[in-house]
């Protein structure tokens, strides 16, 4: 088989007062690039701080154009099934189409079908290396800059904490320049990027704050360092990385 894998570790931190620098969490990630230019990200996150607790196992695939194909979420929210689903993309000449089958005790068994127009940038994950992988829908010979991106995410909740269902998601992305990092894992060549949630009625009706990421200045984008700012005050660091 023709492909390759990316494999690290991300520490979850805190930038509150009364937690400064405690570890909070942490997201184990796999990307594996297949020869036809495909790939499948896999992650599993834990959230310990703020409560109730998050463990999130996500499955997304995206075709050899970068376009998202499925995208399988099984959520843990206080120790206790939150909910499980699938959504699937078919893109059209002008549009597409986004499917969801999910299971969650607060919604019972849910079917959904949604046609949109246009264009989109992917799905949105919730896991941080998600969020670095999406940045690669940047036209970087544009410079530093700002445009709106649209993503379909399985869930608006600012920490994904919610059964899955479909939710559309436009939010300010902008490329501020290029930074050398260094972090646990060591010190990479990075993209510096802002997610901004400036306009409009914000991420689940409640505006998201300012939110920064470090990402390797490689086609692989990895997600390299980033905090939250706002009433969120997190951090995070990629502690360990291999690729094969």
């Amino acid at each position: 088989m023709k492909h390759r894998a990316v494999s690290g570790l991300i520490r979850y931190t805190s930038k509150k007062p009364d937690m400064l620098d405690k570890e909070r969490g942490r997201e184990w990630f796999t990307f594996t690039h297949h020869g036809d230019g495909s790939a499948i990200f896999r992650a599993r996150c834990e959230i310990e701080e703020p409560a109730p607790t998050v463990l999130r196992d996500i499955m997304y695939s995206l075709d050899s154009a970068g376009r998202p194909q499925s995208l399988h979420v099984h959520l843990t929210v206080g120790d206790r099934f939150m909910g499980s689903g699938w959504l699937r993309h078919e893109p059209g000449n002008d549009g597409g189409l986004v499917e969801c089958e999910s299971y969650g005790p607060s919604i019972g068994r849910l079917s959904q079908r949604v046609e949109y127009a246009g264009a989109i940038d992917g799905f949105g994950t919730h896991p941080v290396a998600g969020d670095a992988y999406t940045t690669r829908c940047m036209d970087l010979s544009k410079g530093p800059h700002r445009r709106t991106i649209r993503v379909f995410v399985p869930s608006p909740d600012h920490r994904g904490a919610t059964p899955p269902q479909i939710a559309e998601v436009n939010i300010g992305l902008e490329y501020v320049g290029e930074e050398t990092i260094t972090v646990a894992a060591g010190t990479f060549k990075c993209r510096h990027f802002k997610f901004v949630d400036d306009d409009g009625p914000g991420m689940g009706g409640k505006q998201h704050p300012h939110y920064d990421v470090w990402v390797t200045a490689d086609d692989d984008a990895i997600f390299v360092q980033g905090g939250v700012g706002g009433y969120m005050q997190t951090w995070y660091e990629l502690v360990e990385l291999q690729r094969s």
